[in-house]
């Protein structure tokens, strides 16, 4: 191969030249150079003072080399899965974990970077500087340093075997979720989805050649069909499909079953925390973040559940009620709950997801999230329309600050096959100073809403447009950071119970007048969202708000108590925690076969692992400085300033519990997030 685009440098990835075959030796390559430099760096620290720029600078160079040509690929791997990506990218995973192990193991590298804390260059450095070298230190002694030499070499197999049972439930959940579908012929079957539920259906059908109606498990398929479908057998009948995804149950029972990459992952993981004497994979995964034990994690959780349990049990009473008197369902299942609910809300705000969609075209959405973000932060956005992409759907945009560029970001809306589920932001570029100047932060910014059909826009869902903020607040705290060190530049360095703050306060603009006005008007009269529309959705906002709590909390408690409790569990002693854990903060009815946690993605193939309870201990964050705004209006332009500079910017240079009393001026306080939750018990 003569030329390969992943060892050039380029301000943006080649996307229209990047390929499949390329990645591996363009990772070999690379690989084999950094292992070469790192040599030649230790040696040379042995004969003399480590410095910043003998020890630090040239190791950034080296990672930012290698995520720059990784990033690409593992974003290709998410949004257009092939056989083909799949391949390349899985034959570099356990190729980078070695180095990954190679690297926080190397007892010289260790010593330089001790040397330079100890010794006299510390003076000289600045306070980003010394964050970066007690973090780096600290990650040495989590990824096994001091350990004798057998223990260090286990660990390296536990880190690359982990590596590869995450990427493999990844994809067994991605391939369950694609290998089903059902086709429907007479729309009478149909019944009570809306218009735009079934234009996309139809689409389906339309992109494999079929007639009718294609209903896959992909969720803005799945969910319409889940909310307003009157055919209970086809609620029961996708639902199972969908809640035994890459399990034994279900309509492809065995097939992808995640049951065993569960044992093994969590078997290693609680191998990997004892090895470097932790008594958990909680205890070790608590090292980097605020919360200071799984204990206090445990009494904040149960805290929450102890105040929305009971107000959940009304909410689900007078949900049974309302279904067996108004839809004649005298025993709600599973795959009623969705739909009782959706036409009790209905009926009781007089408002629906479907109502408000034409208010939300996916160019107003837009053009209202960017105005948002100027007002609060002074930044500008342009489109940059000859930036390569990697499929049609995708955009590019840079933000701009007094004329100048300073961010940009990729935008991938819209589901289809070979993409993976959910919503998300990741790296594309980091933020960091080096020898030919400073680098500009890029995000990759990916949700999978409900595409365009035939020449009109999307039209999002409510629903659909806070998640679009949510991430939108991620990207932001990577791309307004001011750091220029790699390592605590935007979400780099900061504490994982900490990173859903800047995402969950962007949602709040989605529900403020304000907000609303900038980002909603129909699609065909160009009319703001109506007052009366307005009310009702404000008065919907805590619709069963406490049984949507212990679904999160069921979540949390789950995550950290299998990894505190439970060392190494069978598939069935995993089922009977949740089980336990359902019993206790669950409302809803439960089922034999439900399978959950055979495509719970976020903490067995994304990185929270004991860690899910992030989304509520961030929540605490975000309502409390969302009150902020809410005292001072949620536009004004110092308060959104001080926001700015206390949280965005600083990114991982201090922790972030000393971020959040700089901008508030105190510790949190959870009263403001029950307050906008609407649960009163506080």
């Amino acid at each position: 191969m003569s030329r390969n685009p992943l060892l050039e440098t380029h301000q943006l990835p080649p996307f229209d030249e990047i390929r499949p075959e390329h990645v591996i030796p363009a990772m070999d390559s690379l690989l084999a150079d950094n292992r070469a430099a790192i040599e030649k760096l230790t040696a040379q620290a042995q004969h003399s003072t480590p410095t910043w720029e003998s020890v630090a600078a040239p190791l950034e160079t080296l990672n930012d080399r290698l995520s720059k040509a990784w990033a690409p690929v593992s974003h290709l791997n998410g949004t257009m899965n092939s056989p083909e990506w799949r391949e390349a990218y899985q034959a570099c995973l356990s190729k980078l974990s070695d180095y990954s192990t190679w690297v926080s193991q190397h007892e010289g590298l260790f010593h330089a970077w001790q040397a330079l804390k100890e010794g006299p260059a510390w003076a000289e450095l600045d306070q980003a500087q010394r964050r970066t070298v007690e973090n780096t230190l600290r990650d040495f002694h989590l990824a096994g340093v001091d350990l004798p030499q057998a223990q260090k070499a286990r660990y390296g197999e536990i880190k690359a075997r982990l590596s590869e049972l995450s990427n493999q439930y990844s994809n067994n959940v991605l391939d369950a979720t694609q290998a089903w579908y059902k086709q429907v012929d007479d729309e009478t079957e149909l019944a009570g989805l809306p218009q735009s539920a079934l234009d996309n259906l139809k689409a389906n059908a339309q992109a494999k050649e079929l007639e009718g109606y294609r209903i896959t498990l992909n969720f803005p398929s799945f969910y319409p069909v889940i909310c307003y479908a009157d055919n209970r057998e086809l609620r029961r009948e996708v639902y199972t499909a969908f809640i035994t995804r890459a399990s034994d149950q279900g309509p492809d029972a065995g097939h992808f079953d995640n049951a065993p990459l569960m044992e093994e992952i969590l078997a290693l993981r609680t191998e990997l925390a004892e090895l470097l004497g932790f008594a958990s994979y909680a205890d070790y995964s608590l090292t980097t973040k605020m919360a200071e034990s799984p204990r206090q994690v445990l009494d904040f959780l149960e805290d929450l559940a102890r105040r929305a349990v009971p107000q959940a049990q009304e909410e689900f009473s007078e949900l049974a009620d309302y279904a067996k008197r108004e839809l004649g369902i005298t025993q709600l299942q599973p795959w009623d709950v969705a739909y009782a609910s959706e036409k009790l809300r209905e009926a009781r705000h007089v408002i629906s997801e479907e109502q408000l969609r034409p208010y939300f075209p996916a160019p107003k959405v837009m053009d209202g999230l960017f105005q948002v973000v100027e007002r609060l932060y002074g930044v500008r956005f342009k489109e940059d329309s000859e930036a390569p992409r990697y499929h049609d759907d995708v955009r590019y945009y840079q933000i701009t600050e007094n004329g100048e560029v300073i961010a940009g970001f990729y935008l991938d809306l819209y589901a289809r096959e070979g993409k993976r589920g959910g919503a998300w932001m990741a790296d594309c570029r980091v933020r960091r100073q080096s020898s030919e100047g400073l680098q500009l932060p890029v995000a990759f910014l990916t949700c999978n809403f409900t595409p365009p059909v035939g020449d009109r826009p999307a039209l999002f869902t409510h629903d659909e447009v806070t998640t679009l903020f949510h991430e939108f607040g991620h990207g932001l705290h990577h791309m307004l950071t001011q750091q220029q060190i790699a390592d605590i530049s935007g979400i780099n360095g900061v504490a994982w119970d900490a990173v859903e703050l800047p995402s969950q306060f962007m949602e709040n603009f989605c529900w403020e007048r304000e907000g609303l006005d900038l980002l909603a008007s129909h699609v065909d009269t160009g009319e703001p969202l109506p007052p009366e529309l307005l009310e009702r959705l404000q008065a919907a906002k805590n619709f069963q708000s406490a049984m949507g709590m212990v679904r999160q909390l069921e979540f949390s408690l789950f995550d950290l108590r299998l990894h505190h409790e439970l060392k190494a569990p069978t598939a069935t002693q995993i089922q009977a925690l949740l089980d336990e854990i359902r019993a206790a903060v669950s409302v809803v009815p439960k089922t034999d076969f439900n399978r959950f946690q055979n495509s719970f993605g976020h903490i067995f193939a994304g990185g929270y692992a004991a860690g899910y309870y992030s989304y509520k201990w961030a929540e605490v964050l975000s309502a409390d400085a969302w009150s902020a705004f809410e005292e001072a209006g949620i536009f004004d332009p110092e308060t959104g300033l001080r926001f700015r500079r206390e949280i965005l910017e600083p990114g991982g240079l201090r922790d972030a519990a000393d971020l959040f009393r700089a901008f508030r001026g105190r510790d949190p306080s959870v009263e403001p997030l029950l307050r906008h939750c609407g649960i009163r018990a506080a």
